[in-house]
């Protein structure tokens, strides 16, 4: 007879949820509606953030291996004198002068490569890849969109349809085509046919798009393919895929609300891990560290079209926002966030790898920096998705007290891409945590037998 997967009981081997956490979840649902979703069958109550450490309402503290939205760190100091000091002098919109989103933009123009010199501020990714859609179809004439098999690229009608990590019931468009992410671990991983799969992929979508009349405008690309489980290797296989959809006269998009920010730690943007010079950049999250900025990136000439027409965004760019993007980037260059993202991303990979020698369950671990992605499969051989167990082991993590979630098109890989000030000693409590955890997860043939 077959029996459940465990409960939240069994799982944590500390009791149900209290009375209050309980009556919250109740409350929530009431007033914000079934839609939103909680991470964890036994939801975390967070109260406080400090460093890569959450805090619950008991004050336990919680090793923070998910969150890149803070990405150096929950309530870094000087990330919260920048905002509370702009926020008691001005906070208006960009249609007044004032030096603070110029000395922003020329900061963060800095970091990319010529000839990126335009900047255009949102206030989540979403809106930034809702405005570059935009500039896209303008600039081509077309109408057709690319994005991968299980895309995120944000929430507003017109990025929903290009999202289909959303869900069945979020319909994509009839002018987007989807194409498999290029994954090396289920096809084949040697260096030149990952692209070439790729590009083949993408140029029969382009075909599609002209056997059905519609003109391609671009591909928009989450360049670490965090949706479809992490695939970050080989560096270089975008290179095929961006000529292809340049030759076919669209533009090429990399959404860097991922991989952005130094978060691969051997370049500031996921794109220059390929050797690429998109069309157009996006982004967000880790932009403001948990403060609603978001952004598109640009050479002057793609925003020509746009221009006949007028652009503005209430809150996007204002003085407080840039002064927290601000803050962001001197933090991240000032404590050398980059290089601790890629030599502590380095340390984590190489331990992970040697669970990977005592654990079968692990079928590879990939990534860059501080972005890893860990495939769980119940047969090396086959590569069985184990995806019971990946969820059976976040929510093991989470009673343990370190958080990492799970992604993927089979949902059956482990993301860890925590704040980039982790170190190597957070790294060792991780390791811990997921080595007790992965010898303790029974086998799913065992749990149902």
């Amino acid at each position: 007879m077959k029996q459940p997967l465990p409960s939240n009981t069994y799982l944590s081997g500390k009791g149900d949820l209290s009375a209050v956490d309980q009556a919250m979840i109740e409350r929530r649902v009431g007033l914000l509606g079934p839609a939103y979703k909680l991470h964890y069958e036994q939801p975390l109550h967070v109260v406080r953030g400090e460093g890569v450490w959450l805090y619950d309402a008991q004050d336990n503290a919680y090793l923070d291996a998910y969150n890149n939205v803070p990405s150096v760190g929950h309530c870094h100091p000087r990330v919260h004198a920048a905002l509370s000091g702009q926020a008691g002098l001005l906070n208006t919109h960009t249609r007044y002068l004032h030096p603070g989103i110029l000395d922003y933009a020329e900061h963060l123009l800095s970091t990319f490569p010529d000839p990126f010199d335009k900047l255009m501020l949102t206030c989540s990714g979403s809106e930034a890849n809702d405005l570059a859609y935009r500039i896209a179809q303008l600039n081509t004439g077309g109408t057709g969109f690319i994005v991968t098999e299980l895309a995120y690229h944000g929430v507003t009608k017109v990025i929903a349809e290009l999202s289909p990590a959303l869900g069945e019931h979020a319909n994509l468009g009839e002018h987007v085509r989807t194409v498999p992410a290029p994954d090396a671990y289920r096809n084949d991983g040697s260096d030149g046919e990952v692209g070439k799969r790729f590009a083949r992929a993408v140029q029969a979508a382009i075909d599609d798009m002209s056997r059905h009349g519609i003109k391609p405008a671009a591909m928009m690309v989450d360049t670490i393919f965090a949706s479809d489980g992490v695939l970050a290797d080989p560096p270089g296989f975008l290179q095929q895929a961006l000529k292809v959809v340049q030759n076919a006269g669209a533009l090429f998009i990399a959404d860097e609300v991922q991989a952005g920010f130094g978060r691969t730690g051997d370049h500031w943007w996921g794109f220059q891990r390929h050797a690429i010079e998109p069309d157009i950049v996006t982004m967000g999250k880790g932009m403001g560290g948990g403060h609603p900025i978001a952004g598109v990136a640009l050479p002057g000439a793609q925003l020509e079209a746009l221009a006949k027409s007028r652009y503005f965004n209430t809150t996007g760019g204002n003085p407080v926002s840039c002064a927290v993007g601000k803050a962001i980037l001197e933090v991240i260059e000032e404590e050398d966030l980059m290089e601790n993202a890629r030599s502590t991303g380095a340390y984590l990979r190489s331990g992970l790898a040697k669970l990977a020698d005592q654990h079968d369950i692990i079928g590879q671990v990939r990534g860059a920096g501080l972005f890893i992605g860990l495939e769980l499969v119940r047969d090396r051989a086959s590569k069985e998705p184990a995806a019971e167990e990946t969820l059976w082991l976040v929510n093991r993590c989470r009673q343990d007290r370190v958080l990492i979630s799970s992604t993927g098109t089979h949902g059956n890989v482990l993301k860890i891409r925590p704040p980039l000030p982790f170190s190597p000693d957070n790294a060792d409590v991780l390791l811990r945590v997921l080595d007790r955890a992965l010898a303790d997860c029974p086998e799913l043939s065992a749990r149902l037998a």
